[in-house]
């Protein structure tokens, strides 16, 4: 089996560097202009969504600054030198990250959703303060079903090499670290799509039933759909799947270089989340959609009647 793995690994230290390097470039830039934006044009109008956007930003930043050690990592041809507590970690923000966006995400849409579907009552009675303590819940919820990744993230030394891993099957921990990912799949990917997809199903019929709506306001809702419905298909499910694959076949003894294969290109597609972001705050915010692409001739009517 260690042969077999070995050679799978060639494919994973070949592709992981060069896109977690082009993914690090991306995420950074795109993610602190869209948090300064955010600061220094919305503060003005800190209005629900700005705080719930800046919540996904900050976790975005936080995570992104640990890349430089997996690149590191991966081009060293998988030989951690940074020791067993950053090992633990890089996998505790990798987690966090994944699944913060995740609820954010979620939570985002559903503010959306009762924002269209109950709009007197959204500004009557839901403030930034609600939002914000809703923001403490959900890193609160994530930082504890994280908690578990510091547990299984260890060091260990194959081939004269300190590898970082998730788990090591020498401690016996491969059932239990499998049932713990079926979990983190279920509770924090499954059923936050299922409430991300039936509120924006709500949206979509909310939109194209009002007439009074812009073609602008129709083109951002269809742009904030899209991207949601981009970083499901492209970066959550994918993941999620090979994961749990990969990981089975492991407790089988069973190694498959294609789906080893495809849990790597999973990964660099999990991180490309935090490149997609910033498409999500264009869609929500008129001042980073202006400083990004220009005032359209839409916005430039709306202006003439102001």
């Amino acid at each position: 089996m260690m042969d077999d793995f070995s050679r799978c690994e060639k494919f994973q230290m070949s592709l992981l560097p060069s896109v977690f390097g082009v993914e690090f470039i991306v995420a950074l830039a795109g993610n602190a202009f869209a948090l300064w934006l955010l600061v220094v044009r919305e503060r003005r109008n800190w209005h629900t969504g700005v705080v719930l956007s800046c919540n996904l930003a900050v976790s975005d930043l936080l995570y992104v600054m640990t890349l430089p050690l997996l690149i590191t990592y991966y081009s060293m041809e998988k030989h951690w030198v940074f020791g067993e507590a950053a090992c633990k970690i890089e996998r505790f923000l990798f987690t966090c990250n994944l699944y913060v966006s995740i609820f954010f995400i979620m939570a985002i849409s559903v503010n959306r959703c009762v924002a269209l579907v109950c709009p007197f009552f959204t500004r009557s009675h839901v403030e930034p303060v609600h939002i914000k303590a809703i923001s403490v819940i959900i890193w609160t919820i994530v930082g504890a079903i994280s908690c578990p990744a510091l547990k299984f993230a260890t060091v260990c030394e194959n081939l004269n090499k300190t590898q970082c891993v998730s788990y090591y099957e020498k401690n016996g921990d491969a059932n239990s670290h499998f049932y713990y990912k079926v979990f983190l799949a279920v509770f924090g990917c499954l059923i936050p799509f299922l409430v991300t997809f039936t509120s924006y199903c709500v949206v979509i019929w909310v939109v194209y039933k009002n007439v009074s709506l812009t073609t602008l306001e129709k083109r951002k809702v269809a742009l904030l759909v899209v991207s949601m419905l981009v970083l499901y298909a492209v970066s959550f499910v994918p993941y999620h799947f090979f994961q749990l694959y990969h990981f089975y076949l492991r407790i089988q003894n069973t190694v498959i270089c294609w789906v080893y294969n495809m849990y790597q290109v999973s990964k660099g597609l999990a991180v490309l989340n935090m490149c997609i972001h910033p498409i999500l705050y264009m869609a929500l915010f008129d001042s980073i959609r202006v400083a990004c692409c220009g005032k359209s001739a839409e916005d430039n009517k709306q202006n003439k009647i102001k």
